[in-house]
């Protein structure tokens, strides 16, 4: 007897497996808020230096505004003040529209800088004194520091990478349910001491910690839900449960309007996981991995509960002995490790393969996601309209799934995305109407490849190293999100470069993803042997 002979009897797809999907709806809105969060708090704003040690003797005291900085600071060729530069001493015969400025000696800021508020309150690049939650703190990330406010997002995901590996573990080891609190716990602490950093190391120490904290959401609401469906309803739990990250990304671009004070968006988005905290009781374990670590009386329980609350009958299915012959492992008293993923010829092949989808399903969505800038429309509406693609593109890919299936879709998508950066590649920038409309098509199919890869990556390997397989599956997508932000500031080197190297990579893994196997209609393999007869 298989496990899901008895999800069918109890009722795959049921009042229980909705309430828990509603369950993991607050803390998964509050993943996107987190990983997106470099989109605002590390905005760079329009900038020049502070002229003030210019002003000897009242020089500037009749002088306007514009004056003082046509006199202080050398213009670019659009007319905007160098953000970098400022004239060596004041030049009073730029007021004479006729002067030619060039030659003129200049220095570096010499004195900080001002910032445009009109904004932002704060970013990390800046703050404003005394506006940031009573902090005095200013970091002038801009100029040759302007690659570090970027660079907090590559720590964020090198935690979120490590993370994926210790809850991937640490979940199969000591069971979801527990792992899950730890998560939560350890991500509301995190995330609120992050908005209190008095520096930018400290700052980047307590975000790696909020990233590695936050997989262990990510990884263990997938998977539960997955655990607790039947087969034909694996579709519709995996891509119904992802709409609530959708729903936290158009919260972001909401948040980041009203909120204009980086460390008060931060405490923002973090709020609601003591809700999901209060919640948890509620969350149950995974009937199968209790069942698969031998814990059959607490099986039982939960299945019993199931069974009720989906006002179904329990039968002889449901007795200790029934339970026990499940055939759910080999042996009962083996531990798995991320080591027996390369051990067999089919499971090797299949962990090759789905790490390279990963690592380029990830560098591709993340790579579209964190740049918003560039487009013609602001940043706010970019990121909305960004987060409202993925509703129609996850129930694209709802359809999709049951009729070309998980690999086509898999590598359909991988394709079409790079494709819309290939044509962007090629598009004049001032024809950004159709370049808008491209990046939009390309953010929804990104969009359908990530959601397809954690349905897809579920069914490819046995309960017994499952969690371990989305671990490992989950460090390599980190991989590819890491390197999201180091490609984009490659843009200083080439505008195109970007681009380019994520379009390569999105064709390359779509097409490789073509040597996975078909898991449409077949049942969640339970033992290692299940794949590799």
């Amino acid at each position: 007897m298989k496990f899901d002979d008895i999800l069918e009897e109890i009722n795959g797809l049921g009042p229980f497996q909705i309430t828990l999907l509603l369950l993991f709806c607050i803390p998964r809105i509050v993943l996107p808020c987190h990983f997106l969060l470099n989109n605002f708090i590390a905005v760079l704003p329009p900038h020049h230096c502070d002229f003030s040690s210019l002003d000897s003797g009242g020089l500037f005291r009749n002088l306007t505004q514009e004056q003082r900085l046509t006199v202080s600071i050398p213009a670019r060729e659009n007319g905007a003040p160098e953000a970098c530069e400022m004239f060596a001493v004041p030049q009073v015969q730029l007021l004479a529209n006729t002067t030619n400025i060039t030659g003129l000696p200049t220095v570096p800021c010499q004195s900080g800088w001002i910032y445009d508020n009109s904004s932002f309150t704060s970013s990390l690049a800046m703050e404003a004194d005394g506006t940031s939650l009573g902090f005095f703190f200013q970091w002038d990330l801009v100029c040759d520091r302007k690659s570090l406010p970027k660079m907090t997002a590559t720590v964020f995901f090198l935690g979120v990478m490590l993370g994926a590996i210790a809850f991937g573990y640490l979940s199969d080891k000591y069971g979801r349910k527990s792992v899950l609190l730890v998560s939560y716990v350890l991500s509301t602490v995190m995330g609120f001491a992050s908005a209190f950093a008095n520096s930018y190391v400290l700052f980047s120490v307590l975000r790696f910690f909020t990233g590695f904290s936050l997989t262990g959401i990510s990884l263990i609401s997938i998977v539960l839900c997955v655990e607790w469906v039947d087969t034909p309803h694996r579709s519709f739990m995996g891509v119904i449960g992802s709409l609530s990250w959708s729903l936290g990304n158009m919260l972001l671009a909401v948040f980041a309007y009203l909120v204009d004070d980086w460390r008060m968006l931060i405490l923002t988005v973090t709020s609601p996981l003591g809700l999901a905290i209060l919640t948890w009781r509620w969350i149950p374990e995974s009937a199968r991995w209790l069942l698969a670590n031998g814990r059959v009386e607490r099986a039982q329980f939960y299945l019993g509960k199931c069974a009720k609350f989906n006002k179904r009958q329990a039968s002889s299915k449901f007795k200790s002995e029934a339970l026990s012959n499940i055939e759910l492992l080999n042996k009962q008293d083996k531990n798995y490790s991320y080591l027996d993923l390369i051990k067999t010829p089919e499971l090797r092949k299949r962990t090759l393969l789905t790490g390279i989808v990963w690592y380029g399903v990830a560098l591709t969505y993340y790579g579209i996601s964190l740049n918003i800038i560039g487009f013609g429309l602001n940043m706010y509406l970019t990121q909305f309209i960004y987060a409202a693609i993925e509703v129609p593109a996850k129930l694209m890919v709802y359809f999709l799934l049951r009729v070309i299936g998980r690999k086509t879709c898999q590598a359909g998508t991988l394709l079409v995305t790079g494709t819309c950066i290939a044509i962007n590649i090629f598009l004049p920038k001032d024809l950004w109407h159709l370049r808008s409309v491209v990046a939009i098509i390309g953010k929804g199919f990104s969009e359908a490849s990530f959601t397809t890869a954690f349905l897809f990556t579920s069914e490819l390997y046995p309960t017994v190293i499952r969690q371990n397989a989305l671990g490992y599956n989950n460090f390599m997508s980190r991989l590819g999100v890491s390197m999201a932000p180091l490609v984009l500031l490659l843009e200083d080197l080439w505008s195109l470069l970007p681009q380019i190297i994520i379009c390569s990579v999105a064709i390359f893994c779509g097409i490789s993803c073509l040597l996975l196997p078909e898991t449409r209609n077949a049942s969640l393999p339970e033992s290692i042997d299940d794949i590799e007869r």
